[in-house]
C-alpha cells in the first residue's frame, strides 16, 4: 500500500468516521483513481470505524509539518 499526498486528497471530503467498505464506496462514487481503491481494500477490516487519514496513513502530513520553524525563527 502506498500513500501520496495525491491519493490521499481523494479522502479529504470523506464520510469521517468511515469502515473500510464505506471509505470503498465513497472513493468508488467520487472517481477516485484505481491506486486510492487498491490501497483502501488492503486496510485490515477494523472492528471500529476509521476517525481520519492518520488511522490509514500514519506518516500522513499535518498542518503542523507545514509550518515547521515558521514562527520559532523569529527574533
Amino acid at each position: 500500500m502506498i500513500w501520496t499526498m495525491e491519493l490521499a486528497s481523494y479522502l479529504d471530503d470523506a464520510p469521517w468516521p468511515a469502515s473500510k467498505e464505506e471509505l470503498i464506496d465513497y472513493a468508488i462514487r467520487t472517481g477516485a483513481p484505481v491506486e486510492v481503491i487498491e490501497n483502501l481494500q488492503e486496510l485490515e477490516d477494523a472492528e471500529e470505524p476509521y476517525e481520519k487519514m492518520e488511522d490509514i496513513w500514519p506518516d500522513y502530513p499535518t498542518e503542523t509539518d507545514y509550518f515547521f520553524g515558521d514562527e520559532s525563527d523569529e527574533y
